[in-house]
């Protein structure tokens, strides 16, 4: 086996605890139903607020769980909250004694109130590589079926995975045990952040994790994929909120391209910046070159296993945001479940409608198989991308510096977006989101010092701008479209580009008049950052980003590590 019960994982039992003792206790109470994926599914059924559509099941992952034939598509809608509440995590491991008594009474109280309803259990896999598999269980009422269904399909269930997964290599990693409670009720105003109770209480060092007051699939799939990258770190590995794919040049019709080999590039971005387009573009918007072979390992989750050099994938399916797809888009095809769609009646069917009609942040659970070609274990990254929102950087730079890659990772900006549970002011506010990953729940200094190592090894580095370049003011930018990006990650993989020197930034190189405009004509004089209308203005707001970044890794935990602070907070120094 893979990850280890608790009872093999602890030298002494005392050393766990007590949010794992609670969750055990509980996961192991005779009263706890499991189930597996088709009763899930036939439990979801019934939930209320869960309704049917005509859309059918992609019906090679409804046979291999035994779904009836023909199954449907179900459609969970939520109230008011239909995003990622961070405002209700509350990190076990950071807060002081009194405050972990006080957690720890409160979580006692709610497992009470759990257990006068009808429970229920499953167990998944997380991890597709035999060479990183974690057991996770996850327990939570009879009426959160729905989730139960979504969360075993988003990860694969044990009934499938069972003999892989006995084979599997044995990992000094806890299993993983997710506790919900949609009903929960306090009348306690620190858990009142949202206007009512939430909590998602997180013990990432025993592998424990509890969604209190929250219906949202997000939170159980993402609070689940935490514990996962977490766990990959304390392996060694370097966790990857991104996506990844591998494309192989050597049957290209040209045989220029033959050089090239397979080339691996991935994306680290939020919801919003591009991230799944670049990852799950076919054909980079018709730039790669006719006969080249793509793979994807995922386009959210993996893992980097620094010693042996490989990524590797945690999960087999895909949660897109629904906005752009409308009633005939073929990615219906692969549905498993979607979530807050509204509904229309089309051909005597009911059928999910898409395009964020009923609130913002609709979702589906899409079957993997959507991507094409998909592996559970790729090559190490040749390019790794900073998927960034910040206006006074142009569509792409590239980092002949370490040390500025990886500050630059660490500070990534971003803007926020609705798939997360913020108020409505907070949506346009530049942030920093480290590495794009606001599911990190250890010291920030431990990602920085992973990819340190990444690029150590050989992976370069760029940042693409996902949003507006500066024109004339903070407020007059030029856009910065989706094709033009497609275009510059081809030019990256097929070494197109030629660099010359940012000079107001040592360490970072930006393309070329002849080599940019060959591909993408006018681009050198509509982004060059030296060329901006009101310069003053300009290099200010630069000055000022940059010297955000640099306050912000001071105040970060990175300070814990004076050395390696100053190692990063030196490169964003700027020539002014």
């Amino acid at each position: 086996m893979a990850s280890m019960r608790s009872y093999n994982y602890y030298p002494q039992l005392k050393d766990m605890s007590p949010p794992r003792a609670i969750a055990e206790t509980l996961m192991l109470n005779s009263q706890v139903k499991q189930v597996n994926l088709a009763e899930a599914y036939d439990l979801a059924l019934t939930q209320p607020g869960v309704s049917q559509t005509d859309l059918k099941i992609y019906p090679p992952l409804a046979e291999m769980y035994n779904l009836p034939k023909g199954a449907k598509v179900l459609n969970d809608c939520d109230g008011k909250i239909v995003g990622r509440t961070a405002k209700a995590r509350v990190f076990y491991n950071r807060i002081d004694p009194d405050a972990k008594r006080k957690v720890e009474g409160d979580l006692r109280e709610g497992i009470f109130q759990l257990q006068q309803n009808e429970l229920i259990k499953a167990e998944a896999v997380l991890g597709l590589d035999p060479d990183l598999m974690v057991k996770a269980t996850f327990v939570t009422t009879k009426n959160d079926a729905f989730n139960v269904f979504c969360w075993l399909c988003n990860f694969k269930s044990m009934e499938v995975m069972y003999e892989e997964y006995k084979q599997s290599k044995l990992l000094d990693i806890q299993d993983i045990i997710i506790v919900a409670f949609n009903q929960w009720y306090t009348d306690n105003p620190s858990y009142m952040g949202s206007g009512y109770p939430q909590l998602a209480l997180v013990d990432e060092k025993h592998n424990v994790i509890y969604n209190f007051g929250m219906r949202y699939f997000g939170e159980r799939k993402k609070g689940t994929l935490t514990l996962a990258w977490t766990s990959g770190m304390r392996l060694g590995m370097a966790a990857c909120h991104g996506g990844i794919k591998e494309i192989d040049f050597s049957k290209c019709s040209d045989d220029k391209y033959h050089p090239l080999g397979k080339r691996s590039i991935a994306f680290y971005g939020l919801s919003g910046t591009g991230k799944s387009s670049h990852t799950n573009s076919p054909d980079n918007g018709e730039t790669l070159p006719e006969g080249f072979d793509k793979v994807v390992l995922h386009d959210d989750a993996f893992q980097i296993d620094l010693e042996e050099k490989v990524c590797r994938v945690w999960e087999p399916s895909l949660f897109d945001k629904t906005d752009t797809r409308n009633l005939n888009h073929p990615d219906w095809k692969y549905t498993i479940a979607v979530m807050n769609h509204a509904m229309i009646r089309l051909d005597n069917k009911n059928l999910p409608l898409a395009m964020d009609i009923r609130q913002h942040n609709g979702r589906a659970l899409l079957d993997s198989d959507l991507l094409g070609k998909w592996v559970n274990k790729c090559k190490f990254p040749s390019a790794i991308v900073w998927l960034m929102k910040d206006n006074t950087l142009p569509p792409v730079i590239k980092y002949n510096n370490i040390d500025l890659a990886v500050a630059m990772g660490a500070t990534l900006m971003t803007r926020r977006n609705r798939a997360e549970n913020v108020a409505e002011d907070e949506l346009n506010k530049l942030v920093f989101e480290p590495f794009a990953n606001p599911f990190r729940v250890y010291e920030l200094y431990k990602d920085v010092e992973a990819f340190l190592n990444v690029f150590d090894l050989g992976a370069d580095c760029y940042s693409f701008n996902s949003g507006v370049f500066w024109n004339s003011s903070d407020s007059d930018s030029i856009s910065i479209k989706l094709q033009t990006s497609l275009t510059l990650q081809t030019a990256i993989l097929t070494d197109k580009l030629e660099w010359q020197n940012w000079d107001i930034i040592p360490g970072i190189l930006i393309p070329t008049k002849e080599s940019i405009d060959k591909l993408i004509p006018g681009y050198y004089d509509l982004y060059n950052p030296d060329t901006r209308d009101n310069m003053y203005d300009y290099l200010t707001a630069l000055k000022d980003r940059f010297e955000q970044r640099r306050s912000f890794l001071k105040a970060s935990d990175v300070s814990k590590k004076p050395n390696l602070l100053k190692q990063l907070t030196n490169t964003l120094e700027l020539n002014l």
